[in-house]
């Protein structure tokens, strides 16, 4: 039976590495230096983590039932509470690339434990991970290097606000580093629109909105096989607003068809859409149209 360690602490994932404890909240492991085997295991983890994979198959990661084989320059961003890591079978993987841990109390009262939800790619699947370019690696490892300085360092009461600061750093280059990423895959970001266009218009004709309501974000990230956090920052990066927006629009223009016929009552109109409250219909509508179904369809 498959059993999956339970790594709370920095300390006890330390423990799991193999490295000493320098501070309670946070690490930084370079890889080779890690000289002795490090055992497989599934890992529920209480801690951020940051991995660059530097070299190709060095361990595949393993992120829910599905192992994702890396190629090298790959960072990979693991929240607390998710799950990942090869079943323990007594087999070991050799250390590479780097690893950095972070603990959300490291984040209390810093600038970037107020904000640190505005950074999505840690919800994103693993097989959305960021594929940096030479000189992006290079700039993630001094990154690194200089929050690992300071954990060497002598503490004081400026360390954690240092340290939480060069993560901060760190994550808003990645926030860049993601956005190229979504440029140089215009095409087939452009093919995933093309998809959440076709999904929507299949559901609406289907008997889905009386059966599951309106389409949710969620709902149409699963059908494209993308996290809703991918999904979601792919839309925005494309059409500029909100998946949740653009499905909402896509609603209120099949909504304008239906409204043309004089036979469909408001009510009507607002349950074959999948609103369960005909009201929260109108009120979406004049938000989105200017007017209320009842004043578009006296235009009409």
């Amino acid at each position: 039976m498959d059993k999956t360690l339970q790594l709370k602490t920095v300390r006890e994932y330390n423990n799991y590495m193999g490295v000493a404890t320098r501070h309670p909240l946070v690490n930084v492991i370079e890889g080779c230096r890690i000289l002795h085997p490090i055992p497989h295991a599934r890992k529920h983890v209480g801690m951020y983590l940051i991995f660059l994979k530097e070299l190709k198959c060095t361990d595949d990661l393993k992120y829910g039932r599905r192992s994702y084989d890396f190629q090298e320059n790959t960072l990979v961003f693991i929240a607390p509470g998710q799950v990942f890591g090869n079943e323990a079978d007594g087999s070991t993987f050799k250390g590479s690339g780097w690893c950095l841990m972070f603990h959300p109390e490291l984040l209390h009262g810093t600038s970037l434990g107020r904000h640190m939800q505005d950074y999505t790619f840690f919800s994103y699947a693993v097989n959305e991970a960021l594929h940096l370019s030479k000189q992006e690696r290079q700039t993630v490892i001094d990154c690194m290097m200089k929050i690992d300085e300071e954990i060497e360092g002598a503490t004081d009461k400026h360390s954690n606000v240092i340290i939480a600061s060069a993560i901060e750093l760190l994550l808003n280059y990645c926030i860049r580093f993601y956005d190229r990423q979504f440029i140089t895959r215009k095409k087939e970001n452009k093919d995933t629109l093309s998809s959440f266009e076709s999904l929507l218009n299949d559901y609406f004709k289907s008997d889905k909105p009386s059966k599951l309501g309106t389409p949710t974000v969620a709902y149409c990230a699963e059908q494209l096989h993308l996290s809703s956090n991918y999904f979601g920052d792919l839309i925005k990066k494309e059409t500029g607003i909100s998946a949740q927006e653009y499905i909402l629009s896509k609603t209120m223009e099949i909504a304008k068809e239906l409204l043309i016929d004089p036979s469909r009552s408001v009510s009507d109109v607002a349950y074959a859409l999948g609103y369960q409250y005909p009201q929260y219909f109108s009120k979406a509508f004049k938000r989105i149209v200017g007017y209320s179904p009842n004043e578009y369809r006296s235009l009409n």
